[in-house]
């Protein structure tokens, strides 16, 4: 394992003895006998906290996504954070993203997080996360610091490795958009193990941990074909040799990265693994390979749903969530679930009619939309082991009215201070 920056400035390097597998994979030659954890034959256990997890992620702060803050891309052709580091000029650019990130999430966020009721951040990182060129590199300072802040707030973290080399699901939050080949370089596909062992060994054994999502949202063939022509890339051969990430692969990375973290992670810090949009396809894979403290994490936007079936009714969303619901009873009983992203948007409350009614009753009207199906969503999540609101902020500012209703809905703060969210701290 490469050298890596420790929290007093030094490196260590890692001495795990392995061996390369087909597919590009390594794994440990001593995984049976070094492993941190224990496993329960033929189960797949877990440490799960009697209080519900109730989180919010910290989008946009250490991975960019320009819907979130377009002033960031201010004046370059850029609609991804990798393009952006390409056609900007590295100093100019350097000193906007420090700015951006000494200042767009700081212990005042963490402070309010907890006050809020919240118990948990979902903090999605790079796969530069430890390097230190500019004019993005730097990120694990500042990934010391939340977990220092989390600690003097008692908050878990939960580090989700957000981006993957070469793309792993053709979206801006991936850090480049529409190139979907990580899956097919076995060098790039080492590198994310790599950056994951590197974040095992740096905080595996801080308290503050709940644990590391092994990758963010690889994409499935059914949302991969959906949005090939929407999302393309800017790299002509990047968009020739693109494709959906195979479940035969998935299962083998998922496999890879349990081995070589449980090396670094003691068993009461969790592994995730998002479902890849394949929920179902994971029932019996966690208890099959015997492991533990693990999770499945999915994202249930009504938003996402709403754009397949084109229904914007408190009856349909209903029937979406009452489907959901099932599914995750159904799967927490055999591995714990995860909700690690969803938002209260939805076009019933945001298209209500602002011109049938004065100020207030328009207010109170939309609010109670906003809430109900707040409302319904919170009563699905129940049967998961908790959920992960995205995101924390979009927003500078609380106090900035943004331009757009879509926005508020991104915006945890902005939702609680509206009444659209239960205060989680009553």
């Amino acid at each position: 394992m490469k050298q890596l920056p420790q929290a007093d400035g030094s490196s260590t390097q890692g001495t795990a003895d392995t061996v390369r597998t087909a597919g590009g994979f390594r794994s440990d030659k001593t995984a049976g006998t070094t492993s941190a954890t224990s496993t329960t034959s033929g189960s797949a256990s877990t440490h799960l906290s009697p209080t519900p997890i109730r989180g919010v992620n910290l989008g946009n702060w250490l991975v960019l996504e320009k819907w979130m803050e377009p002033a960031l891309f201010e004046g370059y052709p850029a609609e991804d954070e990798d393009t952006l580091a390409t056609v900007a000029p590295k100093d100019q650019l350097a000193q906007r993203i420090r700015h951006h990130r000494d200042t767009y999430i700081t212990e005042q966020d963490f402070r309010e997080i907890a006050a809020c009721g919240m118990n948990l951040v979902r903090l999605p990182v790079p796969y530069t996360v430890f390097e230190s060129e500019p004019p993005l590199g730097g990120v694990w300072r500042y990934v010391d610091k939340a977990m220092r802040w989390a600690r003097t707030y008692h908050l878990r973290v939960l580090l989700d490795l957000h981006t993957a080399p070469g793309g792993q699901n053709g979206f801006d939050s991936s850090g480049l958009i529409g190139a979907v080949t990580w899956h097919k370089k076995p060098q790039n596909v080492e590198k994310a193990i790599t950056v994951l062992e590197g974040l095992a060994h740096r905080y595996g054994h801080d308290p503050a941990l709940f644990g590391i999502e092994v990758i963010n949202e690889p994409v499935s063939w059914p949302v991969f074909f959906s949005n090939r022509k929407k999302l393309v890339a800017r790299n002509p051969k990047d968009k020739r040799y693109s494709s959906y990430v195979p479940m035969s692969f998935l299962r083998q990375y998922y496999r890879a990265t349990y081995k070589r973290l449980r090396r670094y992670l003691p068993d009461d810090k969790a592994i995730v693994f998002h479902d890849g949009f394949r929920f179902g396809l994971w029932r019996d894979f966690f208890k099959r390979n015997q492991m533990t403290n693990v999770y499945v994490d999915a994202h249930v936007y009504l938003s996402a749903a709403e754009r397949i079936a084109r229904v914007h009714s408190p009856w349909a969303y209903r029937l979406f969530l009452r489907w959901q619901r099932r599914r995750i009873r159904s799967m927490q009983r055999v591995v714990p679930v995860l909700v690690g992203e969803w938002c209260v948007e939805n076009e019933w409350a945001k298209n209500l009619d602002p011109e049938e009614m004065n100020l207030d009753q328009f207010d109170d009207a939309q609010r109670r939309r906003f809430a109900h199906v707040t409302r319904m969503q919170l009563n699905c999540f129940e049967q998961a082991a908790g959920w992960m609101y995205w995101s924390w902020k979009l927003e500078p500012s609380p106090h900035t009215a943004p331009d757009a209703l879509w926005k508020e809905c991104w915006d945890f703060r902005r939702c609680l201070m509206h009444g659209w969210l239960p205060d989680m701290a009553e």
